[in-house]
């Protein structure tokens, strides 16, 4: 008997990272409901990767960060616009405004440090695993990194084994 478990037929870990993806959906949907208001302390650290299929982001930012970036949804942002594969949002950069689409597919991690809640994703169709990068650029008060600084037991990593 081996100890390996046999290759599914069945997607599994896409299926979850979609259902996943959905939940940043729905928050970034009820925001924008709410006119663009986040509730209470609410704010979020959005991490996707600027290379991925769909992303919109200026020429300097790209530049600036070629594979990964995080951004802040807190206080200032505006036309958050949020579609069935994706949101677009303006944000300040050194006091530069920018419009950013970003794909769904294309986000690696979502935190709300308010209420101690992260989601990771895998990237798709990227390497196995996020590289480090910088903190987030866009304009925002001082506030607690992604994660808080504590052991992360509300974050959901979900990372299912590639077969090699």
């Amino acid at each position: 008997m081996s100890d390996e478990a046999p290759d599914s037929l069945i997607p599994y870990d896409e299926i979850v990272q979609e259902a996943l993806r959905a939940v940043v959906g729905r928050v970034l949907g009820q925001v924008e409901a709410a006119g663009g208001s986040l509730p209470g302390d609410h704010h979020f650290y959005i991490t996707f990767k600027t290379s991925a299929a769909g992303v919109a982001i200026p020429a300097h930012l790209k530049e600036r960060f070629p594979d990964e970036m995080t951004i802040v949804l807190q206080n200032k942002f505006w036309d958050l616009a949020v579609g069935s594969d994706g949101f677009t949002v303006g944000l300040t950069f050194n006091q530069v405004p920018a419009k950013l689409d970003i794909p769904f597919s294309a986000i690696t991690a979502f935190v709300d440090p308010a209420v101690d809640f992260g989601l990771q994703f895998q990237a798709v169709g990227g390497p196995e695993g996020p590289e480090p990068h910088e903190d987030a650029e866009n304009d925002h008060p001082d506030s607690d990194p992604p994660g808080g600084g504590d052991d992360g037991s509300n974050v959901v990593t979900v990372d299912f084994g590639r077969k090699k």
